[in-house]
């Protein structure tokens, strides 16, 4: 039976599906590179070639973590506004996984070919806060992050968006790509790049701004931000694809990961997890209510 070569080379623990990315994976098949999605089976034969990282001094921080759930397998935290999910170029200390490090103490022996992100099995943008789950051993890391992969679980986040989208709810379905000269920003594409979907509906809306939740259904870098951008309501406070806000020249990016609905080891049944709304959205809600009523 034919197997995807991605699949084929993590089930033999060659490199997971995180470090086939993040370290830039080729295939070769007679020469010729081909897609981590082609299908091989037995007597075929390619060549994988990818990037060792640099090896990272990562030492554990004692962190203030907002625990929402933990026991022998998984921990789940709300993420503040601010903080980085794991060490990357320009951010080595102060990261979300340096305070899991701490927390648990055993973390990096167990995850010892994986120093920059032990455990980690999705991420949020720096700017983005909430609920945020992570591993304690490889074999909870596989079990959630097939989930991910599959899309059996939900996540739900919380955005308050500047302007009103042309339904109060509805399915945004583009692909992303890079933006050609600002290669740190996405924009939508027909066909280029990848698929990518999100639901939304409005929750409470003003004359100028709205509070809408929205449903990830693909995990696309930067994807609820560019898709508000696409349906005219860039998300307040986003310095990348955003504006100042004249109103609310202050606000910071007003996205928060609310909701995540996800099956731990040995729990046939759903769990569901909440991150309390933060208090920049109250305080902005606040402002207007009383400003644009």
């Amino acid at each position: 039976m034919k197997q995807r070569i991605d699949k084929y080379v993590s089930d033999r623990e060659i490199l997971t599906r995180s470090q086939i990315k993040s370290r830039n994976a080729q295939v070769f098949i007679n020469g010729v590179e081909v897609k981590l999605s082609r299908k091989v089976g037995n007597g075929d034969t390619f060549e994988l070639h990818w990037d060792d990282p640099e090896a990272l001094d990562i030492e554990p921080e004692e962190m203030d973590l907002q625990i929402l759930y933990e026991d022998e397998n998984a921990i789940v935290v709300n993420k503040e506004q601010g903080i980085v999910v794991h060490p990357a170029n320009g951010n080595y200390t102060g990261t979300l996984v340096q305070g899991l490090l701490f927390h648990i103490k055993n973390l990096g022996e167990k995850f010892d070919n994986q120093l920059e992100r032990p455990g980690i099995v999705h991420r949020l943008d720096k700017d983005t806060s909430g609920v945020i789950i992570a591993a304690k051993n490889p074999e909870t890391h596989e079990f959630l992050s097939q989930q991910f992969r599959d899309k059996t679980n939900e996540k739900h986040y919380l955005a308050l968006v500047r302007g009103y989208p042309p339904k109060r709810r509805g399915l945004i379905e583009t692909h992303l790509t890079r933006h050609p000269v600002e290669r740190k920003k996405y924009i939508t594409h027909e066909s280029q790049g990848k698929f990518a979907s999100t639901e939304y509906r409005v929750l409470r809306s003003w004359d100028k701004y709205a509070l809408m939740l929205l449903k990830l259904n693909t995990g696309r870098t930067h994807q609820l931000r560019v898709h508000m951008v696409h349906i005219g309501c860039p998300i307040l406070g986003d310095p990348i694809y955003g504006r100042k806000d004249n109103l609310y020249p202050d606000a910071t990016l007003m996205l928060h990961a609310w909701k995540l609905k996800i099956k731990l080891p040995g729990n046939m049944d759903y769990s569901l997890f909440k991150a309390p709304v933060p208090v920049r959205f109250r305080k902005i809600i606040g402002k207007i209510s009383r400003q644009l009523k």
